[in-house]
């Protein structure tokens, strides 16, 4: 974390406070299993710190039906990282873990990994890389349910509803969590 002087005496503050970040994971290609404990190394790390993560779900595929099975779960991190540095972050990590984001990779298709921000602290942002709360965060159960699990009374920060208003109206979508 950086420090500037404070007014007055000498004394320090931080420039950047810490904030909470809630980050999804999913996975439907080779060694789910693997794929997440490595993007869970991989993000606790350099700015951001795990302090908590869901069970994992099993969910169906939705959009692209033939497809495997996702493995899916929520992590809820400290970062004092900003939002843009924060989305580098996790696009260099799906990267380097061997995600294809390019014109030939199928939109929901198979992955092998993909990382979405959900909320970063109560901030909304509306940037041409970066939305938050993520857009379709309330349309899918394999989000809200672990979610849910982690902070069962959190809101929306654009709406201040309870997100746990949005998972009734959510169809169901085969999301079964695992022992």
């Amino acid at each position: 974390m950086e420090f500037q002087a404070g007014q007055g005496s000498g004394s320090w503050k931080p420039l950047r406070t810490e904030e909470m970040v809630y980050l999804s994971l999913g996975t439907n290609v080779g060694e789910r299993e693997a794929n997440l404990a490595r993007a869970l190394e991989l993000l606790d790390t350099g700015g951001i710190e795990v302090v908590r993560r869901s069970s994992v779900y099993e969910t169906t595929p939705r959009d692209v039906l033939n497809q495997p099975s996702f493995l899916n779960m929520v992590l809820e991190c400290r970062t004092a990282l900003f939002p843009m540095q924060l989305i580098a972050k996790v696009l260099r990590i799906e990267k380097a873990m061997g995600r294809d984001r390019g014109p030939s990779s199928v939109r929901r298709g198979p992955r092998l990994i993909d990382i979405d921000m959900l909320l970063f602290g109560n901030a909304v942002i509306e940037a041409p890389r970066l939305t938050v709360p993520h857009p379709r965060m309330v349309e899918r159960r394999f989000v809200l349910e672990p979610l849910l699990e982690l902070v069962p009374a959190i809101r929306d920060p654009r709406t201040k509803r309870p997100l746990s208003e949005f998972l009734a109206g959510v169809q169901e979508q085969g999301v079964t969590r695992l022992a």
